[in-house]
């Protein structure tokens, strides 16, 4: 693929997800320049209906354990306890509605919070960062929404892992998608 000289259409097209991620993460007062840009994701009335809980360093083995707490057995328990040690930065994805709002139903502050989202992952990738959005069971977890600080009023989307993409790492390019079938003009 050649690149465009745009520079928003070519993280857009060359953005993946990084199942493997290293250090370097953003530092804190990067991070937060990259996370104010994607606040200004489209948001109907800006509500901001949610907020992220980093989770790094020494954390991630805690929220690996209350990740083991919530699991079944103890070989769930052991793989869930490394999942948090998979990169240097967690972002926990934590959705706060405003329910029977006005104007804007929940369905559209979800959609808000997502698009936040996948505006930072770009971002992330722009300035030479990767991520993964993982979810899973753990997020209904008591154990694990009592650790991260989850109210009842809250769900918890999961977490966008971040970190750097190792060097040896080999990146598939994706299939374009046709979307003539997916569009139609009146």
């Amino acid at each position: 693929m050649t690149r465009s000289p745009n520079p928003v259409l070519d993280a857009v097209l060359t953005r993946r997800s990084a199942p493997r991620l290293t250090e370097p993460a953003p530092s804190p007062a990067d991070l937060e320049r990259l996370v104010q840009a994607a606040a200004t994701a489209p948001d109907h009335g800006r509500l901001r209906p949610w907020r992220l809980v980093a989770v790094s360093g020494d954390e991630r083995g805690q929220l690996g354990d209350a990740l083991a707490e919530a699991a079944a057995t103890p070989e769930q328990a052991r793989r869930a306890a490394g999942k948090p040690m998979r990169a240097p930065l967690l972002l926990t994805i934590v959705h706060r509605p405003m329910p029977n709002h006005p104007k804007i139903p929940e369905w559209e502050q979800l959609a808000a919070t997502t698009g936040m989202v996948t505006t930072l992952s770009l971002l992330l990738h722009s300035h030479g960062f990767a991520s993964i959005w993982r979810t899973g069971g753990a997020v209904q977890a008591p154990q694990v929404r009592k650790y991260l600080g989850i109210d009842d009023n809250e769900q918890l989307l999961g977490w966008l892992y971040v970190g750097t993409r190792p060097a040896d790492e080999v990146i598939k390019m994706r299939t374009p998608c046709d979307v003539r079938g997916k569009m139609t003009w009146s």
